[in-house]
């Protein structure tokens, strides 16, 4: 098991990352507090994973709270589901909820535990690789709105975060190659080190080779850690963290949320915030193909929705990096490095729009 720490200054919590972990008694009576615990979970992931979860928790009262599965039920009806599990288990502030699933799972109840009461405890236990390296950890919690991604929320950070590297092992191909997009973000807005790893052992990161898995997982977290260690409500630094985000809500709010994996979008964001790097002069073209490349070889859509630059550059407008009417976008200065800035050419953003949403 490798273990790192979260330190927002008010509050801390391991990252527990390694096999084996659900079924660990030891483990989960350390790190999930309390007698009554509610466990939010989806369609999916509840036939695979609960009980053995269960398991882990003996001696606990212990709920159940199964939504569907699907961006498109990342909403206030949903997170009414959540409410209405605890009201009907007579739960206190006492009680923890428990996010089991993926990075929709882990907001929904995130965001649940942050209002129940005030504020209850809670615990992020990511099923998929793309919430085991960014959505579990940092305390973003919320819903999307028809009007645009993750409008409604809070920042709510979690008890602890375990990350079981078994439940990868029925991640469908599609939703592990979405994961992989967070982790090569990384490496393009932090590490470049990293990213000339992820070049080498991509493949057996998409065979699911137990120890790169493990360590694409855990840098991913560190880099995520320091950044929000710095930055915890995203005032300046933590801002980063959304590199291709601003592009890639724009299209999953255009899509209905319904088309493309949060990953898939991401990706086809960073494509086009790399294309738009390197039209600015930023980075190089070599920089610029091996980012383009690097996706592709993880297999991540290179097509974007021809939705039409206009309208993409509306549904942008409605991003939370938007100050005074002016998008910012998260830009590279360099592989490895990233910067947030409205200071750009808008003729650049128009032909980078028009080369994928045209």
């Amino acid at each position: 098991m490798h273990t790192l720490h979260v330190d927002v200054g008010h509050s801390g919590y391991p990252i527990e990352i390694g096999p084996g972990l659900l079924g660990n008694t030891e483990l989960m009576q350390a790190r999930v507090p309390g007698r009554d615990l509610l466990v939010v979970t989806n369609a999916t992931v509840a036939p695979l994973y609960l009980a053995r979860l269960r398991t882990g928790l003996d001696g606990r009262r212990v709920a159940e709270c199964i939504l569907p599965d699907g961006e498109q039920y990342k909403s206030l009806d949903t997170l009414g589901l959540v409410f209405d599990a605890l009201v009907r288990q007579k739960f206190n502030r006492d009680a923890t909820l428990l996010a089991l699933g993926g990075g929709v799972v882990g907001d929904i109840a995130g965001f649940a535990a942050a209002s129940y009461q005030r504020g209850i405890a809670f615990v992020q236990i990511p099923t998929t690789l793309l919430a085991q390296v960014d959505s579990s950890v940092g305390g973003k919690t919320g819903v999307n709105h028809p009007g645009g991604k993750n409008l409604i929320g809070a920042f709510y950070q979690p008890l602890a975060v375990i990350a079981d590297t078994d439940t990868l092992a029925t991640l469908p191909a599609r939703e592990l190659s979405a994961g992989l997009a967070e982790v090569i973000k990384y490496g393009c807005i932090r590490d470049p080190l990293f990213f000339d790893w992820l070049e080498v052992r991509m493949n057996d990161l998409l065979g699911r080779d137990p120890e790169a898995l493990i360590r694409a997982i855990a840098r991913s977290c560190e880099i995520k850690a320091i950044v929000v260690a710095a930055d915890e409500r995203e005032q300046g630094m933590r801002a980063i963290l959304n590199f291709g985000h601003t592009f890639g809500h724009a299209i999953e709010a255009a899509t209905g949320y319904s088309r493309y994996l949060h990953g898939e979008a991401v990706a086809l964001g960073m494509r086009m915030a790399a294309d738009l790097s390197h039209r600015l002069g930023l980075i190089d073209a070599r920089a610029e193909e091996r980012i383009q490349a690097l996706l592709t070889q993880a297999g991540l859509p290179a097509e974007a929705p021809r939705i039409g630059a206009q309208r993409a550059l509306e549904l942008m407008r409605m991003d939370k990096k938007v100050l005074a009417g002016t998008i910012r976008l998260v830009l590279l200065d360099k592989l490895g490095g990233a910067v947030v800035t409205a200071d750009y050419d808008r003729d650049a953003l128009a032909a980078t729009l028009g080369r994928y949403f045209a």
